[in-house]
């Protein structure tokens, strides 16, 4: 299961959230620009959000949005399953669709992948936004895939 950028917007959206939390509603604007996500894009994560019942969002000059779940009690597993529902978790790494894959159920690779998904998820699970904001040490500035 490869990390799609949705996934990581969406992962620092939260975070961004969780930062500024009992500030008030924080505009997608200021998401956007402290998080570097385009801000078209952020619109519909929010969205998505909103209806998982993580964010809230409040209307009008002194609107934005606000995380509803406490960062201590959200984890990345969450969100992910949460982001990964519209599509169904690839078991396979390979990049073509498992339907069409030749090796379909009977793949040496897939038992593999199982346990790559599973590592992967048992990481995500043990994290909280909480964790994440304890690591934090960036001044607002964060990686890049450079630098990992």
């Amino acid at each position: 299961m490869l990390i799609t950028k949705k996934n990581q917007y969406a992962l620092r959206a939260v975070f961004e959230l969780a930062k500024q939390q009992g500030k008030g509603p924080i505009k997608i604007s200021h998401i956007a620009e402290t998080q570097a996500i385009p801000e078209r894009f952020l619109e519909v994560i929010l969205g998505q959000l909103k209806k998982s019942g993580f964010v809230q969002s409040k209307r009008g000059y002194q609107g934005g949005y606000m995380l509803l779940v406490p960062p201590d009690k959200l984890t990345v597993g969450a969100l992910m399953r949460f982001l990964q529902r519209e599509v169904a978790f690839a078991e396979c790494m390979a990049p073509i669709p498992e339907n069409n894959c030749p090796f379909h159920g009977s793949c040496a690779f897939f038992p593999m992948w199982r346990r790559v998904k599973d590592a992967m998820f048992e990481v995500y699970d043990k994290t909280s936004i909480q964790d994440l904001l304890n690591n934090d040490n960036s001044g607002g500035i964060h990686c890049n895939r450079r630098e990992l």
